[in-house]
C-alpha cells in the first residue's frame, strides 16, 4: 500500500488554537494518493490536537476557556511545576484531548465537514515552536 510522510513545524502563539489544516492539505495532495487515511500526531507532551469549528473563532474561544476552567494553573497540590505553573495543567489538557487525528481520504482530498478545520492546541503560556508529524497512506 502506498504511503506518504512529511513532518512540518507550527509556531503557537501561547495558550489558544492555531489553524494548520492547510499545511496538511498540502501534504495530502503531494501524496499523490487518491483514497485512504491522514494521521496527523503533535510531537509533544503540552499541547494537542482538535478538530474544531474553523467559521466562528468564538466557538474555540469557548473551548479554551473551558480548560482554563477545568484545569486552572493556580491549583495547590500540582508536583510537577518545574518549568512554571502552566506546565503540570498543559499536560492535564493534554491528557484530556487528543495528539493525532485520522480523516479519511476521498480523491485526494481530505473529507472534512464544511466548517471543520485541524487545529493544534497549544497548552503552555508562552508561544512554542511544535513539530507535526503527518503520514497519508491508500491507494
Amino acid at each position: 500500500m502506498p504511503s506518504h510522510t512529511a513532518t512540518f513545524t507550527t509556531r503557537s502563539h501561547g495558550k489558544g488554537t492555531t489553524e494548520i489544516t492547510d499545511e496538511i492539505t498540502r501534504v495530502v495532495a503531494d501524496s499523490n494518493i487518491k483514497n485512504g487515511t491522514v494521521t496527523v500526531f503533535v510531537k509533544h507532551t503540552s499541547a494537542s490536537l482538535v478538530i474544531m469549528e474553523n467559521a466562528d473563532p468564538s466557538a474555540r474561544r469557548d473551548l479554551e476557556e473551558f480548560f482554563e476552567r477545568l484545569v486552572p494553573e493556580d491549583t495547590p497540590w500540582f508536583v510537577h511545576t518545574l518549568e512554571g505553573p502552566d506546565d503540570m495543567p498543559s499536560h492535564i489538557r493534554m491528557a484530556l484531548t487528543r495528539t493525532s487525528e485520522v480523516i479519511p481520504i476521498i480523491n485526494n482530498r481530505m473529507t472534512l465537514g464544511t466548517w471543520q478545520g485541524i487545529f493544534l492546541f497549544e497548552h503552555r503560556s508562552a508561544p512554542r515552536t511544535r513539530e507535526i508529524a503527518v503520514s497519508v497512506v491508500g491507494e
